[in-house]
């Protein structure tokens, strides 16, 4: 199994608790797939999975992942870890 990238921040934007781990400037484009929103949503309804793809390959991996707020800071953590796990495993 691979290893989790380390957080760089959680801020709340909106309706969204915005879980970060990687920087947006390391990507050349950043979208948000609808088979990567399918997974998050098996582990959290309405969350949102940003994915990068970076500038010196053709990869897409997990840039960010926005949970609803409702659900709180550290239960965000938790739920974005596992949406990570499960899509770049």
């Amino acid at each position: 199994m691979r290893r989790i990238p380390d957080l760089k921040s959680i801020t709340t934007e909106d309706e969204y608790i915005h879980v970060r781990y990687r920087e947006p400037d390391q990507f050349d484009q950043i979208r948000t797939p609808d088979w990567a929103d399918r997974v998050s949503d098996s582990v959290s309804e309405g969350s949102e999975v940003r994915m990068g793809k970076r500038k010196d390959t053709d990869d897409w991996i997990v840039q960010s992942v926005l949970i609803k707020k409702n659900v709180g800071e550290e239960k965000a953590r938790e739920q974005a870890d596992k949406i990570i796990r499960e899509i770049e495993s």
